[in-house]
């Protein structure tokens, strides 16, 4: 897509202002905030709103029509830090413990940073986030065409809003082009805040509640004296299943836990038609949510020969995209748990062994924000349930920076969900995966 046609979708982006309607129940919300702390004093210039909201996109159905008008670089890029992402958090816990990341909302918010990187902690994210080979002026219009795309819909059942924004210490500093790239690109909201005042972490995190349904109460819990910026993402995503599970239908059944002991579950239970894939390691089902079934929910299920850890070194973006055109309908049946689970994992390791080592040391170099600031800390937790009428889920993460030094009709399926497995959530049109997580034992 060459730079005239992203000017002009840029623009067409900045001049909207989205609408939200929360009153639904099932909602699945993710939070991801940069927060910085650096040496030296100055302000932002002023306390710019933009707040990006909106419903999902209408369409055919899903997987038939592919990815409409979008930068498939950046989609691209962005998919395959998700797996890399989610592997190494896999790697560090084991396989012991249930996953959920939303690697859309780290992606975002490490977008929106990269935005102040300069010289070789630069080209360290742009390893880490696939960015290599765009300049940032490609990216940022990528970024809006992107979220533009995810936003603008109309299906009252399933809804999702993006929000940005970024909160500073009213004595710092900024580089103001690095402020006026994020409002907007990211359509962010930009504060000053007394850092010194009690009331600045409730400010934030009214914030990130207020665009989050709720389901994400606090990501700041206290403002260091060497903290001077907190860059915000938050996702809410709401919907209905399209074919709600009868919960006359749902019973007790046993769960096969990976230490080998059986748990009992109440397992809900479906017969219809669904977009479905098998091959000798998994079976494979995704379960529309709305009407047009443009964001959809994925279960991967290791086969009985095989286990969540052998699919798992299997799970990577050339897979990920083979796999997905080979879904095709089928009748069928579904068991599945309803389940709740909350995890919380600092993603620091994870991230330097992606490449990003320098952005945490005293080498880091910010200048396009301001002078000697690093990152410290990087923080994601979440939320998900899942039940017979949609999914509720919630992510926050936290950047925290410092001051440096088919084709025939088959014979109808089965897939009884009783065993460790993989889930995602993707939005059909665009290709972004939204959420991912493997479900170890559900709680």
């Amino acid at each position: 897509m060459n730079r005239q046609k992203f000017s002009g979708v840029k623009e067409n982006f900045l001049q909207r202002r989205y609408g939200v309607s929360l009153g639904r129940r099932y909602v699945l919300a993710a939070a991801s905030v940069v927060i910085f702390g650096v040496l030296g004093c100055s302000q932002i210039d002023s306390n710019k709103s933009a707040l990006a909201q909106s419903s999902l996109p209408q369409s055919e159905t899903p997987l038939e029509k592919k990815t409409v008008n979008t930068d498939t670089k950046i989609l691209e890029s962005n998919n395959k830090f998700s797996f890399k992402l989610f592997s190494e958090v896999n790697k560090s816990d084991g396989g012991e413990k249930n996953i959920f990341l939303s690697p859309s909302s780290v992606a975002i918010a490490l977008a929106m940073t990269y935005n102040g990187a300069s010289g070789s902690t630069q080209q360290a994210m742009a390893k880490t986030l696939e960015l290599q080979g765009m300049n940032l002026s490609e990216i940022n219009s990528a970024y809006a065409t992107i979220l533009k795309q995810l936003l603008d819909n109309q299906d009252p059942k399933v809804q999702l809003k993006i929000a940005n924004s970024l909160w500073a210490n009213q004595d710092i500093k900024f580089q103001s082009e690095f402020l006026k790239r994020a409002e907007d690109f990211y359509q962010a909201k930009v504060s000053n805040l007394n850092f010194q005042d009690a009331t600045a972490v409730n400010t934030i995190n009214n914030w990130v509640k207020d665009n989050t349904d709720g389901k994400i109460n606090k990501i700041v819990g206290q403002i260091d004296p060497n903290q001077v910026l907190f860059l915000i993402n938050a996702i809410y995503f709401k919907g209905n299943w399209s074919n709600a599970f009868d919960k006359n239908k749902t019973a007790e059944y046993p769960f096969n836990i990976a230490s080998g002991r059986q748990k009992q579950y109440p397992m809900m239970s479906q017969d219809g038609e669904y977009k479905y894939y098998e091959n000798e390691q998994f079976q494979a089902v995704s379960l529309p949510y709305g009407k047009d079934g443009k964001i959809s929910f994925y279960i991967f299920l290791p086969k009985q020969n095989s286990n969540l850890k052998a699919f798992s070194q299997n799970l990577n973006l050339e897979n990920w995209e083979k796999w997905m055109t080979q879904f095709n309908k089928q009748k069928g049946f579904i068991r599945l748990p309803r389940f709740k689970t909350e995890y919380d994992v600092t993603l620091n390791s994870a991230l330097k062994a992606l490449g990003m080592e320098e952005a945490f040391s005293n080498k880091a170099n910010f200048s396009g924000m301001g002078k000697n600031f690093a990152i410290s800390q990087v923080k994601h937790k979440t939320f998900v349930e899942v039940n017979e009428e949609g999914t509720e889920a919630a992510a926050a993460t936290s950047v925290g920076i410092v001051a440096t030094a088919f084709r025939q009709e088959p014979k109808p399926f089965r897939m009884i969900v009783d065993r460790p497995f993989f889930c995602a959530i993707r939005d059909n049109q665009t290709g972004s995966i939204l959420f991912m997580g493997s479900i170890v034992e559900p709680q």
